[in-house]
């Protein structure tokens, strides 16, 4: 494709063509990043198909379904699934910034989410009645209201029958 040879002939940096690239060559990495031009995504998690460009980033979001979190605070003892996510625990970094507000973000994942309130996109639909979410936690709690699931009980909530009404009252502690 002529419009990657430019970035191409930067990463390739006339290594003969019969090179092997593995993940233990230094060039392995750049060319993994010349996969994010191509669109090629080997690397395919087996919990949910969700495919990747490198095996690093399969490891890394596997950790979501195994629920691995193997970087430990001393200071609190909680744990987390990413070494950057440790370090920015209690240093108060937000080095991502949205552009339409300003609103500073420790992850690039919360920064995207929060960009949706200003770009109206709402990627998550309800199988049911098709509302569509910005986040896919909202739609989990919508999709409740279809299957009358109700998962949380509360021994603060009195419930009264009025003219066949459910109101709830909180009572107060």
């Amino acid at each position: 494709c002529s419009e990657l040879r430019p970035c191409i002939e930067v990463h390739v940096k006339d290594e003969p063509e019969e090179q092997t690239l593995s993940e233990e060559t230094p060039q392995y990495a750049e060319f993994g990043h010349l996969r994010t031009h191509t669109g090629e995504k080997p690397y395919q998690c087996s919990q949910c198909g969700k495919s990747f460009s490198l095996s690093g980033s399969l490891k890394l979001h596997e950790r979501i379904h195994t629920g691995e979190k193997p970087y430990h605070c001393f200071q609190c003892g909680k744990s987390f699934s990413r070494q950057e996510f440790l370090k920015k625990m209690h240093t108060g970094e937000k080095p991502y910034h949205c552009t339409q507000c300003g609103k500073s973000f420790s992850q690039s994942s919360a920064l995207k989410v929060h960009q949706r309130i200003h770009t109206g996109e709402k990627p998550y639909q309800c199988s049911q009645c098709e509302k569509s979410f910005s986040h896919p936690g909202s739609l989990k709690v919508h999709e409740r209201k279809h299957t009358g699931e109700r998962p949380y009980e509360c021994d603060h909530v009195l419930f009264l029958n009025c003219c066949c009404v459910n109101v709830f009252i909180k009572r107060s502690l």
